[in-house]
């Protein structure tokens, strides 16, 4: 019998919790759907318990980082799963497509130094019930708030699914 390992490269906070979420605290898990309808999260092929969190209409800005006003969308956070336990990276995804948000820097540099760990090439800093607050609050400040186009859409497929 063939098994399908396959696992879905962008998930939603729900989905996220879901899978890797068995022992993270009620306000952890709590805070982070805070960020449901507005993000959704990204993996590599190569980590699938490190994913990058995005905004879910992954609109695009100008890089202003380069001259030639390159449109890219932004990376708000880095979350990895290590051991049952999140961690928030000091790096995030960053390619012709993405960049990283300076929320990101912000939140990491915030963190305290006490529980990190490294994996790979990246350091993690342990969230925990004293900085949940400090890092949906901020990213929520950067994150944009979606559209209404798109809630009309969100609103449209859950009156279509409570129909059947």
């Amino acid at each position: 019998m063939r098994v399908n390992n396959r696992r879905k490269n962008t998930i939603s906070l729900k989905m996220f919790i879901t899978e890797f979420g068995d022992q993270f605290s009620e306000n952890v898990t709590k805070r982070l759907m805070d960020l449901d309808l507005r993000c959704v999260l990204t993996r590599s092929r190569e980590s699938y318990n490190i994913l990058d969190l995005k905004h879910v209409e992954h609109t695009k800005y100008d890089d202003e980082n380069k001259l030639g006003s390159e449109l890219k969308e932004y990376c708000y956070a880095e979350f990895a799963v290590i051991d049952g336990e999140l961690y928030f990276s000091e790096k995030c995804m960053e390619n012709e497509k993405v960049m990283k948000s300076s929320v990101v820097d912000k939140i990491y540099n915030h963190l305290s130094d006490d529980n990190m760990t490294c994996e790979g090439e990246k350091n993690f800093k342990k969230v925990e019930e004293d900085n949940i607050d400090y890092i949906v609050d901020n990213i929520i400040l950067k994150c944009p708030q979606v559209s209404q186009k798109y809630i009309d859409i969100v609103n449209e497929m859950t009156s279509l699914a409570e129909r059947k």
